[in-house]
């Protein structure tokens, strides 16, 4: 398994944040290639995703760590994906969202295409940088 980890700083609080991160409908505002989201209930979600010039459609689980600002997610099918979104305050009014991702690079390149090894590596990593943008971006919005 490959680990990446992204950080971004976010100009709203700590709970708009948070309160963020979990209107899954509005993933596809800032998860590339998420045409579709919607909650199933009992932390499930079930995510329409265009890659590869493909669509696939996947599953995951999303729960909180009681106590801390910590959503942990996996999918429960093929691709095995998993990872976290933890929330840090900085000051009063910005917020710190780190991520990080669990995947192997194989599977991934099998199911939704693209370079092998470093570039894929590297392919990665901008994408979820940019989706952290992006996701900066919707949650300033929605002040």
């Amino acid at each position: 398994m490959s680990t990446l980890e992204e950080h971004v700083d976010v100009g709203v609080t700590i709970d708009r944040a948070w309160d963020s991160l979990h209107q899954v409908e509005d993933y596809s505002r800032f998860v590339a290639g998420v045409r579709d989201a919607h909650t199933e209930g009992g932390g499930r979600t079930h995510l329409n995703v265009e890659a590869g010039g493909g669509t696939r459609e996947l599953d995951a689980e999303l729960s909180d760590r009681k106590g801390e600002r910590v959503m942990e997610w996996r999918t429960t099918g093929s691709p095995e994906l998993r990872g976290t979104f933890s929330l840090q305050p900085i000051d009063r009014g910005h917020t710190r969202v780190q991520a990080r991702l669990e995947y192997d690079p194989d599977t991934v390149r099998a199911t939704f295409g693209g370079p092998k090894g470093f570039a894929q590596a590297t392919a990665i990593e901008r994408l979820v940088r940019s989706d952290l943008e992006q996701f900066k971006e919707y949650a300033e919005q929605r002040r």
